[in-house]
């Protein structure tokens, strides 16, 4: 047996590690000396499997392959995968985000669901946690999605306002505004009406949206 090994790697080395290394070389190097594997494990007082194992990894990579190594897998089994981390890192150095906005972003259009700091470990681990100085956020291409029968899905937005009344006293407003998808931002806005029982528009719309009722909690049928 050859125990000179193949070219060792220039790397720094501990030194337990080097005493791991001399301690293990010394097995080898008597194995070949007795001509028995056997006997030389009993001598040492290790396995036989331990040997051939240290004597694989000897040929293979020489003394770097004699240092202890950590147990671990070669890759986690709940690491990102590669092509997220690459989108991650892309929305981050063209768009400049945010762990948030990248997570808002991979769960809206990609159907990911990551955590705000997971991203920021993936961002920290490749170096971009940190934006350049003076660099300002750039807004993302977003794809508004958009219906072609009118009247098929309208969006509707309340808005709580406080107006002066003729007399000086503060009136209670609701702005209720509805978009048609199909018709696009330039569909009327319904006027400011007071939010009660007896306005045809609250009557409409109270009962598809979240709103307060004017004298407390709505009781059905009261």
């Amino acid at each position: 047996m050859d125990t000179s090994g193949p070219h060792p790697r220039r790397c720094r080395v501990s030194l337990k590690a080097k005493q791991e290394i001399r301690r293990k070389k010394q097995v080898l190097e008597h194995a070949v000396r007795l001509g028995n594997v056997r006997k030389t494990c009993r001598f040492f007082g290790i396995s036989r499997s331990s040997y051939y194992v240290w004597k694989a990894a000897y040929q293979r990579e020489g003394d770097t392959g004699l240092i202890n190594k950590k147990p671990c897998a070669s890759r986690h089994p709940k690491a990102l995968a590669p092509e997220l981390v690459d989108r991650i890192l892309h929305l981050r150095r063209t768009y400049h985000l945010g762990p948030r906005r990248i997570v808002w972003y991979l769960a809206r259009y990609h159907g990911r669901t990551v955590s705000d700091a997971t991203v920021y470990r993936t961002l920290r681990r490749h170096g971009v946690h940190r934006l350049p100085s003076r660099v300002g956020r750039r807004a993302v291409h977003t794809h508004r999605y958009e219906k072609q029968v009118p009247g098929h899905h309208i969006q509707v937005d309340v808005k709580f306002l406080t107006l002066p009344g003729p007399r000086g006293q503060r009136l209670r407003r609701y702005q209720y505004t509805a978009i048609d998808d199909a018709t696009g931002p330039g569909a009327p806005t319904l006027p400011a009406a007071h939010a009660g029982e007896r306005d045809p528009v609250y009557r409409r719309l109270h009962p598809a949206l979240p709103l307060p009722h004017p004298h407390g909690p709505h009781r059905p049928g009261a």
